[in-house]
């Protein structure tokens, strides 16, 4: 059974993961908006934000204007503690069946460090022996649903002073670290680009930037605007012309794959025709049908007798 396509590369179907990063007050909340504005062909309804601070999103309700200054609203969604990764991706996944392009979660660190986050998770059943196996599980998954949505997404984060403690001879030293973001220690790496942002987003320092994105994103100086935004959209669009409605079709069964055979079939199954026949063509199909039972193995050997399901769920899905 194919695992992958292998394919001539070409700049097609690309979908932006952007992190904004700052302490209070940093400007990453309004940068997100006004990029994801323009990332959305600045059709606002098309902009989501996911808000994790207590409806602080909310505030921002009336930046997002057009040329005649008319204010242009776009979708909201509250996100309530816990702050698990498994509460994230649904919160994900509920704004892609919106119909949302582009969102915006504020903030993507209480997935970590709020209350039922990752660290709760791994500290749950013994504080002194916390199972961060576990943890790093949930977070995978978490990072899975944002570099795999049919949407852009752009994950700000709050940051703050960090420090490391050291023994050293028997005394105590403290190792300053500086601002860093709140989040895992490879979260801010995984994405398309990311940013440390200063002095109410006026400065950005770059974690990661791809260097055909350096002019919009890598600069430095300057506020990043909706024009930005607007420029990322035209370097997505200038690659290969896709079919939009097999792009969302083929994006939208990805996400699926996680959640196992079952859930795939039943996706799979409300896909019209026309789309069925150009993915089931182009391998697309096959390949996430595969990855599909492949997470549906991964659960069943850490679960005794559930490889015999598994099997059967492969036999099944052998005739689609």
């Amino acid at each position: 059974m194919s695992v992958i396509q292998i394919r001539e590369a070409r700049r097609a179907g690309a979908r932006m993961v952007i992190g904004l990063s700052g302490i209070s007050g940093s400007g990453k909340t309004h940068t997100a908006l006004l990029l994801a504005y323009g990332l959305a062909n600045y059709r606002a309804n098309k902009v989501g934000l996911l808000d994790a601070e207590n409806r602080r999103g909310s505030l921002y309700s009336d930046i997002l204007r057009n040329d005649a200054g008319e204010i242009q609203r776009f979708l909201v969604g509250d996100l309530e503690p816990p702050f698990s990764p498994q509460r994230y991706i649904d919160a994900i996944l509920q704004f892609q069946a919106a119909g949302v392009e582009v969102l915006v979660i504020d903030s993507a660190s209480h997935e970590w460090e709020g209350t039922g986050g990752c660290e709760e998770i791994a500290h749950a059943a013994n504080p002194r022996l916390p199972d961060w196996a576990t943890a790093k599980r949930e977070h995978k998954r978490f990072m899975n649903a944002l570099l795999q949505s049919n949407m852009h997404i752009i994950a700000c984060l709050r940051a703050r002073e960090k420090v490391k403690i050291h023994r050293v001879n028997g005394k105590t030293e403290i190792e300053q670290l500086g601002v860093l973001p709140i989040c895992e220690k490879n979260f801010m790496f995984e994405l398309t680009a990311s940013l440390m942002m200063w002095n109410e987003g006026l400065s950005q320092q770059v974690v990661k930037c791809p260097a055909e994105l350096q002019p919009i994103l890598g600069r430095g100086e300057g506020y990043i605007t909706a024009a930005d935004g607007k420029a990322l959209r035209d370097w997505i669009d200038s690659g290969v012309a896709l079919d939009p409605e097999v792009e969302h079709a083929r994006n939208t069964l990805r996400t699926i794959t996680e959640q196992g055979v079952n859930a795939y079939r039943q996706a799979w199954e409300k896909t019209p025709k026309r789309i069925k026949k150009i993915l089931d063509g182009d391998g697309t199909h096959k390949t996430l049908k595969a990855a599909a039972e492949a997470y549906d193995a991964q659960r069943a050997a850490s679960q005794p007798g559930g490889q015999a399901l598994a099997d059967l769920n492969s036999e099944v899905l052998a005739g689609d």
